[in-house]
């Protein structure tokens, strides 16, 4: 399944991808760094979603306390408790 989400308090403004038995596929964000985001997209393909999840969550990169992988971490959190 296909999921959107809007991220906050970071430079990208969308987070799209999908879960296929518990795997994250197709990340791609639009908007932020696109080197550093294509290289996460890339590195996370094909990993389980609760192991990116627990990768992911709790960086900051900025002084509101996010990153971008913070957010893809929430967005996977809201995608598999939904």
């Amino acid at each position: 399944m296909l999921y959107t989400y809007q991220p906050k308090g970071v430079c990208s403004t969308e987070i799209t991808f999908e879960i296929a038995d518990g795997v994250v596929k197709n990340v791609k964000f639009t908007g932020g760094c696109r080197g550093n985001l294509t290289a996460i997209s890339r590195l996370l393909e094909g990993l389980p979603a609760q192991e990116v999840i627990s990768k992911m969550k709790g960086i900051t990169c900025r002084p509101s306390g996010a990153s971008c992988a913070d957010q893809l971490a929430c967005a996977l959190e809201k995608a598999i408790n939904s």
